[in-house]
């Protein structure tokens, strides 16, 4: 395939790096940069041209693709010491897959547009394994002619594109799909707990629950690793905590309460300061049980308690 595109991305995390590689291996130019020493390694290593500074990465890029942790990271890639936009050249397009504030956004969004640079917020929905297989899911809010250009490159990574709006209706989005994958997570701790109660087997409920009404993808993905008792990370909890401030701050500004999310933050709360923040965020099912006063199943693959 001929590549419409020169592309960079910056910021080769755990979702960056495979989204980068994807777009590589359909056939892109693609240049990448990262604090992490580590992160470029293993860029170059899957076939990325890795460059020493931001300033080269993004050097003759028609497409600048952004992948950070937070806020902070994002303002201070795009509008602080790293001066992203005022490196990028008009007439080009910011990409940003991450989650982040309405607030942080749309600052991005006038610094990118007094530099007349094309803005597309483009959170995705997904996980690293998502990713790795080109199957994430793009919310994407911005100039819709600039999505229609950048399609060809956003198919190498996601299996869809959905064209929300013109500002920031993709941010709404993410953080509206975060706020049920959240509380989703906390209902399945409660409900697997009063299971065990019910002295019902552990793997015949997982099998159970994904195959019932409320087997979403979501849960039907974790029925794996929770028949393993494998609480390794892929989103951490600490990760889920910091996307319902943002969750939380965002309902109250636009004046719609959302209990459930106030709920899961606290749960979350626990979880961090019970030193499990690091633990995959569907962990609220281990720290309902604590909570019920279960103890830890030994074996749970292999039988029920």
């Amino acid at each position: 395939m001929t590549s419409t595109h020169k592309v960079a991305w910056i910021g080769l995390g755990k979702l960056g790096l495979p989204m980068a590689t994807r777009i590589a291996a359909a056939g892109h130019s693609v240049q990448g940069f990262d604090v992490s020493a580590e992160r470029m390694a293993l860029a170059e290593q899957a076939g990325i041209a890795v460059h020493p500074d931001l300033v080269t990465a993004i050097d003759g890029c028609s497409l600048v693709l952004v992948s950070i942790p937070d806020d902070r990271a994002l303002l201070g890639l795009c509008l602080g010491a790293g001066e992203l936009i005022a490196h990028m050249a008009p007439g080009t397009t910011l990409i940003e897959t991450s989650t982040v504030s309405i607030e942080a956004s749309e600052q991005v969004a006038q610094a990118a547009q007094a530099r007349g640079i094309a803005y597309l917020r483009s959170p995705v929905s997904g996980n690293p394994v998502a990713a790795e297989a080109g199957t994430l899911s793009a919310m994407v809010s911005g100039p819709k002619d600039a999505l229609a250009a950048a399609i060809p490159v956003m198919q190498s990574f996601t299996k869809a594109q959905y064209w929300l709006g013109d500002e920031e209706q993709a941010r709404y989005a993410k953080l509206a799909i975060n706020l049920m994958i959240a509380v989703s997570a906390g209902m399945l701790g409660e409900a697997l707990a009063l299971s065990r109660k019910g002295n019902i087997d552990w793997s015949a409920m997982l099998e159970l629950v994904a195959d019932s009404a409320v087997g979403s993808p979501m849960v039907q993905y974790k029925v794996a690793p929770l028949r393993k008792r494998d609480f390794t990370c892929t989103f951490s909890a600490a990760q889920m905590a910091k996307d319902l401030d943002l969750i939380l701050a965002c309902a109250h500004g636009a004046g719609v309460p959302v209990p459930l999310a106030a709920q899961m933050r606290e749960a979350y709360t626990s979880l961090i300061g019970t030193g499990h923040g690091e633990d995959d965020y569907i962990a609220t099912v281990h720290h309902t049980e604590r909570l019920a006063g279960l103890s830890a199943i030994e074996h749970a693959a292999d039988s029920g308690e």
